[in-house]
């Protein structure tokens, strides 16, 4: 399990469980996963857990003890190991060790008790040990700097030993292969872009889309506030403002509020394009750019909504057909080299600790997004309107639709439409805080951040402004303005380090 949920967890689950038994448990869990078809590359992927470096391999791993060998070798091989000392190995543990070795992705070591136990795994493993080895190096805490120390002598194999991964979580090996990382920085600038957009990098391209949905929710924004109806909204309603007031008094103020909304989610998300672009793109992560292919590959087809609604609105075609192209330019490869500064690790350990509870919070945010995004996209395609929607209006939705015929359409297209928004917005949020929380990584808190209060502050100053305050409708608000504020807070020493501890 990954350090985010292993550590704000742990005492819970030893709490519940007991210490042994919750360690075991999560072993044979993940164990488990990794034994399903493609399980081993998944969480690979979903985790991003980085290739040791090609002199590292068969000299970098863990010791395991006998009763967990299985389970032990096949999940840390997942989490970055390439080979898994077990023992000591007694004469009636031998079976339980030559099965575990089968079929295994790393090398394996067994230490004998005797020479007879030796010779009957010699043919099973890579290398058996009797006694005493001088080519060793047992790691007993979790000090990356001493691992990275060790490992540079080529003649010796490093080894954790169990209480370094169950202090420190399985990340551990992550941790030391992304220092061990070779940087090539500075990163380019804005200075280095060429006039010719030919010659544009995909993380310039990244940028811009970035921040043209900012400039686009600024657009709807003022607009929402303004006239409220473009042209093309009265000749498919075939009426203006004041026909709505006409209609239903508070119907002026719904619109403001669904669209005020879906502005602060358009500029929310053009924070997290832009973070992930010149943050993530423009110095080689490939996770960034991943993140902000799978963010849109979800916002964009909502566009398509349309054809289950009845409404098009002809801006919000023209700003996708502006800034589709250039989303495909942004993603069409994937980043070169890493182009960061090499990572630090002198965070003291409560500090990251409170932050892997922030980016427990983090995750668990972009997913609730996700859930409410798919509801409201849900009820704007089928419904339109939720419950307290027509209590605030004060009717129902067969009386708006004798009215105009073309009114629930209308509102559907907003509703749905921002629901759309919320899917790739939630995805954004997840996966970066699902991959995008190392030490000293500013500018994954200052996006956050960024898209946090223009989502939250949007949505509430809306909501308040035009007394639509029934508590159930803003509960999703208040509670995750309430976890992003929460897990920013946890998170920001540990994102902003050094700068913080320089600052205190």
């Amino acid at each position: 399990m990954p350090d985010w949920t292993y550590q704000p967890l742990r005492p819970l689950a030893n709490a519940v469980l007991g210490e042994r038994r919750a360690q075991v448990g999560a072993l044979r869990f993940l164990s488990s996963l990794i034994g399903l078809p493609g399980g081993g590359a998944a969480i690979r992927r979903v985790f991003d857990h980085a290739e040791p470096p090609g002199e590292w391999v068969g000299r970098f791993g863990a010791v395991v003890p006998v009763s967990v060998v299985r389970d032990g070798i096949r999940v840390l091989a997942v989490q970055g190991a390439t080979v898994v000392e077990v023992g000591p190995v007694a004469a009636d543990q031998v079976e339980l060790v030559r099965a575990a070795a089968r079929g295994r992705e790393c090398r394996v070591v067994a230490r004998a008790v005797d020479a007879a136990v030796a010779a009957e795994l010699a043919d099973a493993v890579d290398e058996v040990i009797v006694g005493e080895a001088v080519d060793r190096v047992y790691l007993t805490e979790p000090d990356i700097a001493k691992a990275l120390a060790a490992l540079e002598d080529p003649r010796v194999t490093v080894l954790a030993a169990p209480a370094v991964l169950i202090e420190s979580g399985p990340n551990w090996f992550n941790r030391v292969i992304e220092a061990a990382t070779p940087t090539s920085p500075p990163a380019p600038t804005l200075r280095e872009v060429p006039w010719d957009p030919r010659g544009w990098p995909a993380w310039f391209w990244g940028l811009l889309v970035g921040i043209g949905m900012i400039v686009a929710g600024l657009g709807a924004g003022v607009i929402t506030l303004g006239p409220v109806l473009l042209w093309y909204d009265r000749d498919y309603l075939g009426t203006d403002v004041q026909g709505l007031h006409e209609i239903n008094h508070h119907l002026v103020h719904f619109l403001q509020h669904d669209r005020i909304t879906m502005a602060g989610n358009m500029i929310a998300i053009g924070c997290l394009y832009v973070g992930l672009s010149w943050g993530g793109i423009r110095v080689g992560r490939a996770w960034a750019r991943t993140a902000y292919l799978l963010s849109g590959l979800v916002g964009f087809p909502t566009l398509f909504y349309f054809l289950g609604i009845g409404f098009v609105e002809p801006l919000h075609v023209a700003v996708a057909v502006v800034l589709f192209p250039m989303f495909v330019l942004a993603v069409r490869e994937r980043p070169g080299p890493p182009r960061w500064s090499a990572p630090r690790w002198d965070c003291p350990e409560p500090v990251r600790r409170r932050a892997l509870i922030g980016q427990l919070l983090i995750v668990g945010t972009g997913a609730g997004v996700i859930v409410g995004g798919i509801v409201i996209s849900t009820v704007g395609l089928t419904g339109v309107f939720v419950p307290t929607d027509l209590t605030f209006l004060g009717t129902d939705a067969d009386s708006l639709r004798a009215a105009n015929s073309h009114l629930l359409p209308f509102i559907a297209h907003d509703r749905a439409g921002f629901g759309g928004a919320l899917i790739a917005t939630g995805v954004a949020i997840m996966l970066l805080g699902l991959w995008g929380w190392r030490q000293g990584e500013a500018w994954v808190w200052w996006t956050l951040a960024g898209a946090a209060f223009a989502g939250s502050a949007a949505a509430l100053t809306v909501h308040l402004a035009i007394h639509y305050t029934a508590f159930i409708h803003l509960l999703p608000v208040y509670f995750g303005t309430a976890l992003l504020a929460t897990a920013l807070a946890l998170s920001r020493s540990y994102l902003l380090w050094p700068e913080a501890a320089r600052a205190r």
